[in-house]
């Protein structure tokens, strides 16, 4: 790190952007399933539709997606802290007593997601002590009406789900905004 700047009050500084919770996931036919839990995860372009996630360089899991080119991104649901925890840690075999589906190509989709996509490696960058990963989204799951499972100040929190009915709000530079042509 540049001389001034310390680790642990990086890591407390950007803490306190709150963030929603994803596990990456991916699979073969040789290994199984992996997966990771993930908070660098943000939807980039609508046209294409494209996300990106951020997983450790040396990550077996991150190896793994490469190797096949495919994963999905399970966003996860208030209450889902269990299975973040689980899939944070290194080793071991983080689907025992995990429910899931395959996506079309296969990818795991856990149980309960809030919701998911599945995705196609499109690139990669260098990001230090992690890659920047971009994917192309092939595939979008439904999504299920509970709050999601957020990450603020170094622990879980949840919020109230929307009223689908709700106005959205008039925020121009998000994804979420309906006016996408506006959008950046």
């Amino acid at each position: 790190m540049p001389a001034g700047l310390d680790a642990r009050e990086f890591r407390r500084v950007f803490g306190h952007f709150c963030t929603g919770v994803t596990i990456i996931t991916t699979a073969s036919d040789e290994e199984g399933p992996a997966g990771f839990a993930c908070q660098a995860f943000a939807p980039l372009s609508l046209d294409p539709p494209l996300v990106l996630f951020c997983p450790q360089a040396g990550s077996s899991t991150w190896a793994r997606i490469r190797h096949s080119g495919l994963f999905a991104v399970n966003v996860l649901a208030e209450g889902h802290d269990d299975l973040s925890r689980a899939f944070g840690l290194r080793g071991g075999d983080k689907f025992a007593g995990v429910s899931w589906t395959p996506s079309p190509s296969g990818m795991p989709i856990l149980t309960g997601a809030l919701t998911w996509a599945e995705c196609r490696v499109e690139d990669v960058h260098p990001g230090g002590d992690h890659a920047i990963v971009v994917g192309r989204v092939l595939t979008l799951g439904e999504c299920r009406g509970d709050g999601p499972l957020l990450f603020f100040k170094g622990r879980y929190h949840g919020a109230a789900p929307v009223s689908p009915n709700a106005s959205p709000e008039v925020v121009d530079t998000l994804l979420a905004w309906p006016r996408h042509t506006d959008w950046i």
